[in-house]
């Protein structure tokens, strides 16, 4: 059984910071930049290596991935799959205006997301359906290329399920789970009878 190794890094502050802001494409701040940049320095001072970056289409994570798969000379592959949490009418709002207005939905959806979501926006089981099917794909393209060690730039949300699921906690626990800004976050990913599996690692 093949253990792949998965180093997921959250994209660092947006000029949306303060807002769910799931689908919406922001960029990032210069501090936001620098949280990552520093995050990574420090796996390169100690000499960890990757393999393949795979990024989320949104510029929030693209455009630091495209910049750092250059300066590596890696290959560098996007997964729309791997994408945040759409939130849909909550999409670009803070959560104290919606606070303000769904003062009783936004506590459920925080409380039991498996139970409450955004109006028109994602199920969380349609969340993680469409995650694991871009992790799957990661997982045939890692296999194909003899690719053991992955940098994924990826979001919050796709972090705290992933996270999740290798503690093998309930899903209403989902957002409880660790993912700060601009830090990376290690995971090994197995396959066993066509179903993966995540377990948490220590970062090397």
């Amino acid at each position: 059984m093949k253990k792949l190794h998965l180093d997921l890094l959250r994209h660092g502050e947006t000029t949306l910071s303060h807002t769910l802001r799931g689908h919406l494409d922001d960029a990032l701040t210069e501090q936001g930049w620098l949280q990552m940049q520093s995050t990574i320095q420090q796996y390169l001072d100690a000499q960890v290596h990757w393999d393949v970056i795979i990024s989320s289409p949104l510029q929030r994570c693209q455009n630091f991935a495209v910049a750092l798969a250059k300066q590596l000379e890696l290959p560098l592959l996007f997964n729309a799959e791997i994408k945040e949490m759409y939130f849909g009418d909550w999409e670009g709002m803070s959560t104290q205006t919606i606070y303000e207005n769904e003062p009783e939905l936004l506590a459920n959806f925080w409380q039991f997301p498996t139970r409450y979501h955004a109006p028109n926006g994602e199920w969380l089981h349609q969340f993680q359906q469409r995650v694991m099917h871009g992790f799957n794909e990661i997982y045939v393209q890692m296999q194909q290329h003899n690719w053991n060690k992955a940098l994924i730039v990826t979001h919050g949300g796709v972090i705290k399920l992933l996270t999740c699921l290798a503690r093998q906690q309930k899903l209403d626990d989902l957002l409880t789970m660790p993912a700060e800004l601009g830090k990376l976050y290690a995971l090994n990913l197995t396959q066993v009878d066509a179903q993966l599996h995540f377990s948490e690692r220590t970062a090397t």
